[in-house]
């Protein structure tokens, strides 16, 4: 009888958990995301930077507003990319577990995640028109990882260790600001990779 109880309580704190959290993130979007952002990563690196000034952090070329708008639409690139394949594998995930894809849980999730986002895209429009083109990086590492923090209370919670990670490492970028290309290699592939993989052993086997 007790053990019957248990398996009861088991199964409709399972049925809540359902209902209260989107948990059709596929693991695989992240892997992807990761992969994605070190090509952009290596497409700017290519734009803006010698290998020999990569490693001072310096730019090669003078023409600063015209690189940073290819390093701007390049980010741009990378996030729909990241955007397309996430929505589209998380439907996938959630046909196959028989779930919603869209409910009230995942507007609250992404309400949650674009608040930060377009509170950063708006500061990163500002630094832009004013010159400050080396804290954009670090700002979008920050207000991404803001982002996961916020939406990580309707999703899974490790997605919350991810934002601290992005947080943790925009700080330290707007610290060394001539390594900002290559610190958000390390936050949006790297960390996106080992995260994504993580998750797919966890959740997706």
């Amino acid at each position: 009888m007790s053990n019957k109880y248990i398996e009861d309580i088991a199964e409709i704190r399972q049925m809540m958990e359902k209902s209260s959290r989107f948990i059709s993130l596929s693991g695989l979007s992240g892997i992807m995301a990761g992969i994605y952002a070190l090509i952009g990563a290596f497409i700017a690196w290519k734009l803006a930077y010698t290998s020999e000034q990569m490693i001072y952090g310096e730019p090669t070329n003078r023409d600063v507003w015209g690189n940073l708008t290819y390093l701007i639409l390049d980010a741009a690139g990378v996030f729909l990319l990241t955007l397309i394949t996430g929505i589209g594998l998380s439907v996938k995930k959630a046909k196959k577990h028989g779930v919603k894809s869209w409910d009230k849980t995942t507007q609250k999730l992404i309400i949650n995640l674009f608040i930060p986002l377009i509170a950063g895209g708006i500061l990163i429009i500002v630094l832009y028109l004013n010159g400050i083109v080396g804290l954009i990086a670090p700002t979008t590492l920050i207000f991404y990882g803001l982002g996961l923090i916020n939406a990580s209370h309707y999703t899974y919670r490790d997605i919350r260790y991810l934002g601290l990670l992005e947080v943790a490492l925009g700080l330290i970028a707007s610290f060394v600001v001539g390594y900002g290309l290559l610190i958000w290699a390390i936050g949006f592939g790297l960390l996106h990779i080992v995260y994504g993989t993580l998750m797919y052993f966890k959740y997706d086997k």
